[in-house]
């Protein structure tokens, strides 16, 4: 059994930061579905500004909201307005394609690549 890449928000942008929360990343609903992304999934963050790298869980955000938010000890590690790749991961005997969406610098998908676009 390995880790493969499962789910994938590419370019997000941190919306907030707050300190004050006990811990984890809130997402859109929206996007959480788009990318297959659960409530509680354990996911890998990376700063494409700052370079920083955590892993956190997934807490949902208001649906359309466009909510990217860092709580508790993240948000020392990633800011707001920082971009970020959101990377989800599963234990699988072989490999699998991942949901991929990629955003604007609004938190719009500009692109979604699912498992049958990348089996067409």
């Amino acid at each position: 059994m390995r880790f493969f890449l499962s789910s994938k928000i590419h370019n997000a942008v941190v919306t907030e930061a707050n300190l004050s929360y006990v811990g984890s990343i809130t997402i859109d609903k929206e996007l959480m579905e788009k990318a297959g992304l659960n409530i509680g999934e354990k996911v890998l963050v990376v700063s494409n500004t700052s370079g920083a790298r955590l892993d956190t869980y997934v807490i949902e955000g208001r649906r359309g909201s466009k909510i990217i938010c860092m709580n508790g000890a993240a948000a020392h590690l990633i800011k707001k307005d920082e971009q970020i790749i959101i990377m989800g991961f599963e234990l699988a005997t072989e490999p699998i394609l991942p949901n991929i969406i990629v955003l604007n610098s609004e938190n719009e998908i500009l692109d979604f690549k699912n498992i049958e676009k990348h089996s067409s």
